[in-house]
């Protein structure tokens, strides 16, 4: 008997609409907004005993910004990740008020104006975010600049070393000075030395993981192949040496090795960058005077005769106990860089440990929104840079953490989005943006990319690699 061929076959499988999450983004930027606002008005009503009459003009700056950021998302990159943007911008927000709550110290309110400028900052910072999403439509182009990128790194960890512009602050040369401007090269430079190992990884996984001799169950590599994790080696003492900065030091290698591991999936590589890493800091702690006192200080925080630096963190934690002394009610402004590099312990003051856990939440969930871009992005390239720029955020914040609580050596690194600085804010930022364009690649309809022919040469020239 003949079949009809004009009835439609039945199925069983339907396909769904993809969520682009625009709307879930914008009602958690309301709500991010709505409380950085709250602290705002407390920290004055606790410290002055009034409102805060600049408070819907500063306020109104900040939410447009992130309201101009989230247009930009809804225009450039429909279908990237909905939580990013709100977090980075909770984070923001908190960091402008516990500066502003500082700058509030008795006896001279406000004189410093230190939040104002971080406010400028924010709003350059998420300038950048948007006109990286709007120029960068695919984020593999950036795979074309791989050992530009490197290059791009060495200049901008070099520069400080220049002897006209380059600047001592604290004892470390991390700054560059033209006039009245002053900028950390090195902040942009983790973001082009991420974009030069997520370009060179890619292209060389394969060797790395497959070709080399076992001995005692870990897979050793060719002595051509251990060339790369030799430099990065290098490059991290240099930075010691040179800069005296033992964070970025750490930050720049513990970065390289994760994206090694998570590019050949190999242990020995761990071992072999741990037991370099190492070798490294105690040939530096023997031959340099300035990591023996961040030892010394580390051990001992309380010994006389040194810097009291971690003594008023740690005693800072500890007035704050579990639920803090309430926003505005404890000496932050005691500890030095309580607006910079310790911002966590003012709010681990004010907040307590519940807050600071609550913060460290936060942290975690960037982080964990960062992995999960990796894990669905379509291409290697975009996985590796994705992995590595989540690094950077959770080995930075766990450095500084570990520093003031003395799990590690105390670092003059700052914390991503919170502490008073514009360099480390501007990176921040073009990290979320990065990650954004990233998530929309990841998250973006079959179906739609094919209609967009500028991502659709690009996956054309990604196969042909």
């Amino acid at each position: 008997m003949p079949v009809s061929t004009s009835t439609p076959t039945p199925s069983t499988v339907t396909s769904l609409a993809v969520r682009s999450g625009r709307t879930i983004e914008l009602l958690l930027l309301v709500l991010a907004v709505g409380i950085v606002t709250l602290a705002y008005v407390a920290v004055n009503l606790t410290v002055t005993g009034e409102l805060p009459t600049d408070v819907w003009w500063h306020v109104g700056i900040f939410a447009a910004l992130a309201a101009g950021l989230h247009v930009v998302l809804r225009l450039r990159a429909r279908y990237a990740d909905p939580l990013l943007l709100p977090l980075a911008t909770l984070l923001n927000g908190l960091g402008l008020v516990m500066i502003h709550r500082i700058d509030l110290v008795p006896g001279q309110l406000g004189t410093s104006g230190v939040a104002s400028r971080q406010l400028i900052w924010t709003g350059l910072a998420m300038a950048m975010a948007a006109v990286v999403l709007v120029l960068l439509r695919d984020h593999r182009v950036l795979r074309r600049y791989t050992y530009i990128a490197m290059a791009l790194g060495f200049v901008l960890l070099l520069l400080p070393m220049l002897p006209v512009i380059g600047e001592t602050v604290n004892g470390s040369r991390l700054w560059i000075r033209i006039g009245p401007f002053s900028f950390q090269p090195g902040e942009l430079a983790k973001i082009a030395v991420a974009v030069f190992f997520a370009g060179y990884l890619v292209s060389t996984r394969d060797a790395l993981s497959l070709v080399g001799r076992r001995v005692l169950g870990l897979q050793l590599p060719r002595a051509r192949d251990l060339g790369p994790i030799l430099v990065a080696w290098s490059l991290s003492v240099l930075i010691l040496v040179l800069q005296r900065d033992l964070g970025s030091s750490l930050l720049f290698f513990g970065l390289f090795v994760a994206m090694l591991y998570v590019a050949t999936e190999r242990t020995s590589w761990i071992v072999i960058g741990l037991t370099l890493f190492a070798s490294g800091a105690v040939l530096a702690w023997r031959l340099f005077s300035h990591v023996q006192s961040r030892v010394t200080l580390w051990l001992d925080p309380f010994a006389p005769d040194q810097s009291d630096q971690v003594a008023k963190g740690l005693m800072g934690l500890a007035h704050g106990g579990i639920f803090g002394a309430g926003l505005g009610n404890g000496y932050p402004y005691i500890t030095y860089y309580a607006n910079s590099d310790y911002i966590v312990a003012s709010f681990g003051e004010e907040l307590g440990m519940v807050g600071l856990f609550a913060l460290l939440m936060l942290y975690a969930l960037l982080v964990e929104r960062g992995l999960r871009t990796a894990i669905g992005s379509r291409d290697g390239f975009g996985k590796l840079l994705a992995v590595g720029l989540s690094f950077t955020v959770a080995l930075q914040v766990f450095v500084i953490v570990g520093g003031i609580t003395r799990v590690i050596p105390l670092t003059g690194l700052t914390t991503p989005f919170l502490s008073a600085g514009g360099s480390s804010l501007l990176a921040n930022w073009i990290i979320v943006a990065l990650l954004l364009r990233i998530s929309d690649a990841a998250r973006r309809p079959i179906s739609e990319r094919r209609q967009d022919p500028s991502i659709d040469a690009a996956e054309r020239a990604e196969a042909l690699r």
